[in-house]
């Protein structure tokens, strides 16, 4: 059964970094468009980051534009999102997504979701 585990979050200050994991099993993530989206409590799901694996281009919001990086590792099967600097409105649980489709933000985009993880950043 295809499945994604997200993993990595946690409680950090503002400006520290964190970097998420997010690994596939029983599919392999080279061939897989994937999203990092996150939701914050009264707020909708948003797409913050994608990768297409077609061309390796990535997709950034403007709200982590210059402080998240989006990679993977194809040996382990894991995509990664970095996240440096970050800011108290980035306090979000995290959730990556996976589908043969290009790169996208949208939810509706994509087939496979992982189960989140919650990252707070306060001082």
């Amino acid at each position: 059964q295809e499945q994604l585990v997200a993993s990595g979050g946690g409680t950090v200050q503002p400006g520290e970094s964190l970097r998420l994991s997010c690994v596939a099993s029983a599919f392999t993530l080279e061939h897989y468009a994937i999203g990092w989206f996150r939701q914050a409590p009264g707020k909708e799901r948003e797409g913050i980051s994608c990768i297409s694996r077609s061309d390796a281009s990535a997709y950034y919001a403007d709200s982590v534009q210059g402080r998240f990086t989006i990679s993977s590792d194809n040996a382990k099967n894991t995509v990664y999102l970095q996240m440096d600097s970050l800011k108290p409105e980035d306090t979000a649980i995290y959730y990556c997504a996976a589908d043969q489709g290009r790169c996208s933000v949208l939810v509706r985009a994509y087939r496979y979701w992982g189960q989140g993880t919650q990252v707070t950043v306060s001082s």
